[in-house]
């Protein structure tokens, strides 16, 4: 099982260094007076070809959109949507699918085009293909479900509903497979506090800080047959598994997001998808990680925001990237001036081919 207890958790003390050789580049940023474009996700078919989409908002509208490019970054293509985008997920440089809010479209020209397929339900997170026919998705109310089909046809997976906590406050957000054969799928049981919140973080600040993290259900479904069977697992945990990036020989990564009454706002953790070993890497008050990413060699990516007050995801803070080969070390990487946000997201295709996007409109490169 994958997914660490409480009491594992380890404390650390990560050292940071500057790094001076490379530096995040913005290539292109949504910059209206009345209007931001969101940003959801962000994916690189190849190192030329890449797709961001989010909405634009203006005051209380919303408008889906997606930005297109075809030559690395050096220019974009602004599109409508026809509904609000959630993820992504490419199997090759043309062949991509996006998860929307009502459901599932498919593109064959990196997201310059796209075609809904209906049949999937319009509560789910995340897809994950092996190939042009067999996926998987991931979402609310404890349900994966798979396609043999392309995404025509979805039937569920029994064991997804097999673990413990109410499927309405339940969800399955994150797929990663290490090889052909082993697959990991996270997600986390949450059931309303006995005291709900009355304001917004950002309304009640104290209240924010008052309010203490408790531990609850973490989930994993583990595949080591390449999706034939699943095994359900359950744990209790502080905060959420939100992203889980697997490398060669064993090697992982993991990433836990706290809510604003941890001392932590999240952690990243390396992980042996062999053993089900895991450690702590990586912790720091002041850096709230967003995404994280293991490069085929094992060096590890940490990019988040640094915090700028108690209360996070109030008031935008600087971008920031780290980067280490041993997980002790840590280097920072210079990121533009200009990124802030509330978070970032990042898209390798490799070390020379490295993309991150802000949640207010901004995508960088990682640039010599």
């Amino acid at each position: 099982m994958l997914v660490r207890p409480i009491f594992a958790l380890l404390a650390l003390t990560a050292s940071v260094t500057p790094a001076v050789a490379q530096r995040w580049q913005m290539q292109y940023f949504y910059d209206k007076n009345k209007s931001t474009l969101i940003i959801r996700d962000l994916q690189f078919a190849s190192a030329t070809r890449g797709v961001a989409v989010g909405f634009i908002q203006e005051g209380n509208h919303h408008r889906p959109v997606s930005v297109v490019t075809s030559d690395g970054g050096d220019n974009w293509q602004l599109i409508d949507l026809k509904e609000a985008p959630v993820s992504l997920f490419f199997l090759n440089e043309n062949l991509g699918w996006m998860v929307t809010t009502k459901g599932l479209w498919q593109t064959t020209e990196a997201g310059k085009n796209w075609r809904k397929i209906p049949g999937l339900r319009s509560d789910m997170l995340r897809v994950y293909f092996s190939d042009e026919k067999n996926g998987l998705a991931a979402g609310a109310k404890k349900r994966v479900e798979e396609t043999h089909d392309g995404g025509a046809h979805w039937k569920p997976i029994a064991a997804a509903a097999d673990l413990p906590g109410m499927a309405d406050y339940s969800a399955y957000n994150w797929i990663a497979f290490a090889t052909s054969k082993f697959g990991l799928i996270s997600g986390w049981n949450s059931p309303p506090r006995r005291f709900p919140q009355r304001l917004p973080d950002w309304m009640d600040p104290e209240e924010a800080m008052n309010r203490r993290e408790t531990p609850h259900l973490s989930y994993s479904l583990v595949t080591r047959d390449g999706g034939k069977t699943w095994q359900p697992h359950s744990s209790s945990l502080f905060g959420d598994v939100s992203r889980i990036r697997f490398g060669p020989a064993g090697k992982g990564l993991g990433l836990i997001e706290y809510s604003n009454g941890f001392r932590y706002p999240s952690e990243a953790y390396k992980i042996d998808w062999v053993t089900g070993a895991s450690q702590t890497v990586y912790r720091d008050r002041r850096f709230a990680i967003s995404d994280i990413w293991l490069t085929p060699d094992g060096t590890a990516y940490l990019a988040g925001i640094v915090v700028a007050g108690q209360v996070r995801n109030v008031v935008p803070g600087k971008v920031q990237v780290l980067r280490s080969r041993d997980y002790s070390a840590w280097t920072e990487i210079p990121v533009d001036y200009r990124a802030t946000a509330n978070s970032a997201t990042l898209a390798v295709i490799d070390e020379n081919n490295m993309w991150l996007a802000t949640d207010n409109g901004m995508i960088l490169k990682l640039v010599k």
